[in-house]
């Protein structure tokens, strides 16, 4: 029999997020119905008897099904949840649920293609094992609440204005300006309750306190500590799928699945030092808070929160969704911690440090791709949170988006990597130049050279970072690769010409006599010599400096 929402249960399990996995294209009735019912829209009218149209309010996990391919960090709490499953029963079975454990890795990439050819995953196999741990998925529970421990009510009390990531509201601290007010802010729905448990269990900042003194600091949430990146495809179906990385890294076997709801006992201690997990559900469903929620009148009104599971993030390469940095330190062995993305530079200026041979490490999701040999044009998004004072609240959330061909990716795009790598590295050396020319005439028009203030750098990469994208998103393996990087620098160089004559235009009139400014040579016994500065000395100085970047021997 289906399970269908009570205002006093909740089942997370659900059968209904079985309908959701195995048809991925809604029926035409139901399409102009998507942002209003979301998910369930999906069960309610696909064959399902037990289950009624529902109402906005009793969404389980999006407001529309769609958000798993939107900008929310929340959101991809949710995919690593199903990921979790998915990956939890094939790892296991094969698409048609006969038990078949993975023992060599080409038998999973071959998983992987026969799920890929049925366009839907296997009712069967997710019934079946939904059904037998359906125990676990319940939002409240006497003994094993979802995603959640009752030990936890001895932890910081907190009410649901915290809880909702939309307010992120303390108690000590209220938000002048919210989305949310009244009761919207003292209670939230249990589906959204269950959609905000999981992203304050993934991104909880770092602001309770400890009840037993002298725990170590698990720092945030261990989500909140990856620089995310993830693959997109064109529906839910193969947007689950391309992160279905059934090989570590595209390479290894994974050890035996181990989510957190077969655990036979969950682990409640506060602040719990673990060991890093060897298999990815467990990873996928790292507790990395202790919760408990509240509820009033079928709302939920607040929980407690205790700090959870926490390992060393170091070389910590069972995670596959995030990007890399290496820690310089020298006469010691190759360290690599997860990075976060920084708002204020574009995905594709990171391109050579994530896509490339050049790479500080690959993610694991792209090396999953690589594995696979996919040769279609591939999206790929990175989403994360920004934390302000050692991670003590959350400051923003965003999200950027790569697309290009994943043919070049592999051995035969090579060459073409090369290239890229050479014309953002052209584009930062642009960028540079452009500064110059803002210090110098800031200096000609009489400025202090020791306080240039200027975001012309910003300016540059805002002009090119639309032409960018398209013209990555352009290249395949039969391009005319001198044509197409020839192209490009015509694009970036006319960008920036035009940047720096509009910044030239706009400088006073005293910039173009200029001034003589004497500067003290370097070394003991150097003397002060004198240069001059003035607007048409420093635009042809920097006309001479984008011509050597883009190899032009004509003036522009």
């Amino acid at each position: 029999t289906m399970i269908s929402f009570t205002s006093s249960g909740l089942d997370l399990n659900i059968i209904l997020m079985i309908r959701v996995l195995i048809h991925t294209d809604l029926p035409e009735p139901v399409v102009p119905a998507i942002s209003r019912w979301g998910i369930l829209a999906r069960s309610a009218m696909t064959a399902c008897p037990a289950i009624s149209r529902p109402k906005a309010t009793d969404n389980l996990l999006l407001e529309d099904w769609k958000e798993l391919d939107s900008i929310s960090s929340r959101i991809r709490t949710v995919l690593r949840l199903l990921l979790a499953v998915l990956l939890t029963i094939f790892l296991r079975e094969d698409e048609e649920g006969n038990e078949d454990p993975l023992e060599e890795p080409d038998k999973a990439t071959n998983r992987w293609k026969a799920l890929w050819d049925l366009g839907a995953f296997p009712e069967g196999p997710i019934r079946n094992y939904l059904e037998t741990w359906h125990e676990r998925f319940w939002l409240f529970h006497p003994e094993r609440p979802f995603w959640q421990v009752p030990e936890a009510s001895m932890g910081t009390e907190y009410g649901a204005a915290k809880l909702n990531g939309e307010i992120s509201e303390s108690s000590n601290k209220l938000r002048l300006f919210t989305s949310y007010a009244g009761q919207g802010k003292t209670k939230i729905t249990y589906a959204q309750a269950a959609r905000w448990l999981l992203y304050i269990n993934g991104f909880d900042d770092t602001s309770s306190k400890p009840k037993v003194k002298g725990l170590p600091s698990p720092g945030a949430g261990w989500l909140g500590k990856l620089g995310l990146i993830t693959v997109q495809g064109k529906n839910l179906f193969e947007t689950l799928m391309l992160n279905l990385t059934l090989l570590k890294d595209g390479k290894s076997l994974w050890e035996e699945p181990k989510p957190c709801w077969e655990l036979e006992k969950p682990r409640s201690g506060e602040r719990t030092e673990i060991v890093e997990p060897d298999n990815y559900p467990e990873l996928l469903t790292l507790q990395s808070r202790r919760l408990l929620l509240y509820r009033e009148d079928d709302h939920v009104v607040g929980y407690r929160l205790l700090g959870g599971d926490f390992f060393n993030k170091e070389n910590a390469f069972s995670e596959q969704m995030t990007v890399w940095k290496k820690d310089a330190e020298k006469n010691m062995p190759d360290t690599f911690s997860p990075k976060r993305h920084n708002a204020s530079i574009q995905f594709w200026r990171e391109f050579p440090a994530i896509f490339t041979g050049n790479a500080v490490r690959v993610p694991g999701v792209v090396k999953w791709i690589q594995a696979l040999k996919w040769k279609k044009v591939t999206h790929f998004r990175i989403a994360s949170v920004a934390y302000g004072d050692k991670d003590f609240f959350v400051t923003d959330t965003f999200s950027d988006s790569l697309t290009f061909h994943a043919s070049l990716l592999d051995e035969l795009g090579k060459n073409w990597q090369e290239r890229i790598q050479m014309e953002i590295e052209n584009c930062h050396r642009a960028a540079g130049s452009l500064w110059i020319l803002a210090k110098n005439l800031q200096i000609a028009a009489g400025g202090d050279e020791n306080n240039i203030t200027t975001n012309v750098k910003d300016q540059f990469y805002y002009q090119i970072d639309q032409p960018f994208r398209e013209w990555l998103a352009s290249i395949d393996m039969d391009s005319d690769r001198d044509e197409m990087q020839q192209a490009w620098q015509d694009t970036a160089r006319k960008a920036a010409y035009a940047l720096g004559w509009n910044m030239v235009i706009q400088t006073g009139p005293a910039a173009f006599s200029g001034r003589i400014l004497k500067k003290k040579e370097k070394g003991k016994n150097a003397e002060e010599k004198a240069y001059h500065y003035s607007a048409p000395e420093s635009f042809n100085t920097f006309c001479k400096q984008l011509n050597r970047i883009y190899k032009r021997g004509d003036t522009l």
